[in-house]
């Protein structure tokens, strides 16, 4: 009997799909075996079996795309590196804000594109028949290339990105390879896998889909109701399918350590009296104590405030180091606002509001405060006024305004996060003592903090006059007492309106503000003091848990924000009982947890925004104060901005809500009846109507003029009706940045 012999037209025969299984899981790390004679009788052969005969014409599946292609698998694995590096560098473009924004599609498009390509040398490595050396020299090579990548671009700002283009292509491609290589091993080792992959496909594919359906209506949901969609008012443009909500919190950012603070070693107990009398007592009496006296900010021109490597070096430079001891009295002097108490290795923060405001000197506005245009010129026509002294019972003359500043935090975001504070923030919802109102259509008017701070802050993005003091002055010109915190060793106007003051030796926050804490924010151990401050691993801007002598940087701030309500509203009942003018407060505070490429490091503010909040309304304080939470603008880096349509809207759409007495509720109802153009509650109807931070900064100043109002800021208010229907060019928002359109459907 003859027997079949190989012919040439054996070389690329079809397989089934479990034989082509069988070959490609051979071990791909044997070397191709020796050519089989054409002549070698398969069915005699008692040395060699079926798939070793046929070794040279089985190829594994990269093997085969390599024959096809008729690329030998080096050139082919040379040309796949090319195109990764040259994608890679081609994402690495750089330029300003805007254009990052313009161009961020084709920035994440070629980073998929290096991404894919890597990851097909990477399949062809362990799934592919080679060569040791090829093999080993591939890995070295593929080492090589991102080391110098690397070298090449690691900046961690917008300008240059490189580190953050990493951290996305690592984002992806790790996962997607793991999951390659999960599905290459299963494959190989069960049979029938295939079936049993597109069974769990199918339902995965099935139960992501019912996920997404309800994270879609999730995403329209709020403390007290939804986004609704109203025919003639602007709807979000695309597809806005939030995908960011399959994954599970923490994956983002798992790999970057723990999200939680190590407590410091020893324990130490450290206040400070009312007359300024420090007391400390640490855990092992034996220690050696310092208490190092942090400089207070509040007067320093403007040339030592650039956040740019100079605050925090000027407030390094003036930190005073003292002995302490428990024999004789440890006391401040009057301006002191904290001090770093260190026992051993273990150190912690002690804050005060000081001087008391009993004591705190009156400000007297000078002649070029922000009132001098237009009430102060004679050559300028004074705007209308209104009068509500009259029209409204008033438990206290005039409101007190605490506003919440979270750094790139979106609408979603917050609930995706924050979840015991959104729910706190429903029970401040108590009708007949204080409402809570929630602007679900309310969108940033610029792409980072600089336009919509400057907008809620100044009423403009361009400074129209020299010296443009921010909102806080415009309080503190009023009589209002104003405390500013910063958790970033930042001052805002310095970094954002600091170019438009004719001298750098110019005080500021002496003009706006009575009380200041930054410097605690600005020591090393939270703010680096050498190389990059701003990095992925390390202050303000970090992806890892924000700590601060083993308690995270925003406790520090909020025990202050306690001592400033608590000195405020003591001073305040004080007054009141002797039946003298109290002085209202304006508090204002910044929060960087959002800030961050994997938006993950916002969860661990959850627990002390939700007790901030608490406290606020349990002591009565949102009777008489108007509480603002708020974000400038929404996540602008990570996956979901750079590939998603739903990473887009969110970054426009920052979350932004207004707990408002009572009796201001009522007036403002009763003012838009009688003189509002529409004849429906503003609060209700603001809600869904777009918005901005210019009506943010138009509740501002009507708050600090209250009870005598400019009736063109109340009316560009949220105290007021906004037109139905506006659209973004209307607003003041650029075409660039408009993710909201008309539609006439409902």
């Amino acid at each position: 009997m003859s027997h079949r012999r190989l012919s040439p037209e054996d070389s690329l025969p079809l397989y089934s799909l479990e034989s082509s299984r069988e070959d490609s899981c051979e071990s791909a790390s044997v070397l191709e075996t020796q050519p089989v004679s054409p002549t070698t009788d398969i069915r005699n052969s008692t040395d060699l079996s079926y798939y070793q005969v046929s070794s040279k014409h089985r190829k594994h599946a990269s093997d085969k795309w390599a024959l096809l292609l008729h690329v030998p698998k080096p050139a082919l694995i040379a040309a796949l590196l090319t195109i990764c590096v040259s994608s890679y560098l081609l994402s690495l473009q750089a330029g300003d804000l805007v254009y990052i924004n313009e161009h961020l599609g084709i920035i994440g498009a070629e980073l998929l594109v290096s991404v894919i390509s890597l990851t097909a040398v990477t399949v062809m490595l362990y799934a592919g028949r080679m060569r040791s050396n090829t093999r080993r020299a591939t890995l070295l090579l593929i080492l090589c290339i991102f080391t110098t990548l690397y070298l090449y671009d690691h900046g961690e700002r917008f300008e240059h990105h490189g580190f953050y283009n990493l951290l996305v292509f690592l984002g992806i491609f790790v996962p997607l390879n793991l999951a390659i290589a999960l599905f290459y091993l299963l494959w190989c080792n069960i049979d029938n896998f295939i079936v049993y992959f597109f069974i769990s496909l199918a339902i995965g594919g099935i139960s992501a889909g019912v996920s997404l359906v309800h994270y879609r209506r999730v995403f329209d949901r709020g403390a007290l109701g939804t986004f609704q969609y109203i025919p003639g008012e602007c709807q979000w443009t695309g597809s806005n399918i939030p995908f960011i909500d399959l994954l599970p919190a923490g994956t983002q950012n798992f790999w970057a350590g723990s999200m939680y603070c190590q407590p410091e070693s020893q324990k130490i107990q450290a206040s400070v009296d009312s007359d300024g009398v420090l007391r400390v007592a640490c855990e092992s009496d034996n220690m050696d104590v310092f208490v190092d006296v942090l400089p207070e900010t509040r007067q320093w021109p403007l040339k030592d405030k650039d956040m740019w490597s100079v605050f925090n070096h000027v407030v390094l430079k003036k930190i005073v180091r003292l002995p302490y001891s428990s024999s004789q009295p440890f006391v401040l002097n009057d301006t002191t606002q904290a001090v770093v108490v260190r026992c051993g290795s273990s150190s912690t923060i002690v804050t005060r509001v000081s001087p008391p405001l009993a004591k705190l000197p009156a400000f007297v506005p000078p002649s070029d405060s922000d009132t001098r245009v237009p009430n102060n010129s004679a050559l300028v026509q004074k705007p209308a006024r209104f009068d509500a002294s009259g029209a409204v019972q008033m438990r206290l003359e005039r409101p007190n305004v605490v506003y919440l500043m979270i750094d790139a935090v979106s609408r979603r975001q917050f609930y995706r996060r924050l979840p015991k504070s959104a729910e706190v923030l429903k029970t401040l919802h108590r009708p007949g003592n204080h409402r809570l109102f929630e602007l679900y259509r309310y969108h940033s008017v610029g792409f980072s903090t600089d336009n919509n701070t400057k907008a809620a802050y100044t009423g403009e993005i361009y400074p129209s006059l020299p010296n443009p003091l921010p909102i806080w002055a415009y309080y503190r010109d009023r009589g209002y007492v104003t405390a500013r915190v910063e958790t970033g060793c930042d001052d805002w106007a310095k970094e954002y309106t600091g170019r438009s003051y004719k001298s750098q030796e110019y005080s500021v926050g002496n003009r706006s503000l009575d009380y200041e804490l930054s410097s605690p924010f600005c020591l090393p151990e939270y703010y680096p003091n050498v190389g990059n401050a701003f990095g992925n691993f390390k202050g303000p801007y970090s992806m890892t848990a924000r700590c601060l002598y083993g308690r995270y940087v925003h406790d520090w701030a909020f025990d202050y924000l306690s001592q400033l309500r608590s000195e405020f509203r003591e001073h305040r009942a004080k007054k009141l009982e002797h039946q003298k003018d109290a002085r209202p407060y304006m508090i204002t505070a910044t929060f960087l947890e959002g800030h961050e490429g994997t938006g993950e490091v916002l969860r661990t503010l959850d627990d002390s925004l939700a007790a901030f909040l608490e406290s606020m309304r349990d002591s009565g304080e949102l009777d008489d104060t108007v509480l603002i939470v708020g974000a400038d603008h929404g996540l602008h880096m990570g996956i979901n901005f750079a590939f998603l349509q739903n990473g887009r809207i969110e970054h426009q759409n920052p979350f932004m809500a207004m707990s408002v007495p009572e009796w201001l509720h009522e007036f403002s109802e009763t003012y838009q009846t009688e003189y509002g153009s529409e004849k429906v509650s503003p609060f209700v109807a603001n809600e869904q109507r777009l918005v901005t931070p210019f009506e943010t900064h138009h509740t501002f100043r009507v708050l600090a003029d209250w009870p005598e109002f400019e009736t063109d800021s109340w009316k560009r208010s949220l105290f007021a009706a906004q037109r139905a229907g506006r659209t973004c060019e209307e607003v003041g928002i650029g075409a660039n940045f408009c993710m909201c359109k008309i539609s006439d459907t409902g």
